[in-house]
């Protein structure tokens, strides 16, 4: 099975360290994760995890915490 490692998507699209994610990782206090990072994160997480989400998923997500949420609830296999 594929072991998506989720910190080291999210750094290559915010282009910041993946030492300084964590669950509370956001748009408030991320400046790179503007909503076009937004939706970057939400297609590359459905490519490496060959899963759809729905626009509620989406929506949900207001911190790495909540990304890390709707993977469980799709059984998405992942490292942090």
């Amino acid at each position: 099975m594929y072991h998506m490692d989720l910190r080291a998507l999210l750094a290559e699209i915010l282009d910041i360290p993946p030492e300084s994610i964590n669950e509370k990782t956001s748009p408030e206090n991320t400046p790179s994760w503007d909503s076009f990072n937004g939706l970057l994160i939400a297609s590359e997480l459905e490519k490496a995890a060959g899963v759809k989400f729905s626009i509620e998923d989406v929506l949900s997500v207001k911190n790495v915490g909540d990304i890390k949420k709707v993977l469980d609830r799709y059984n998405v296999v992942y490292d942090f």
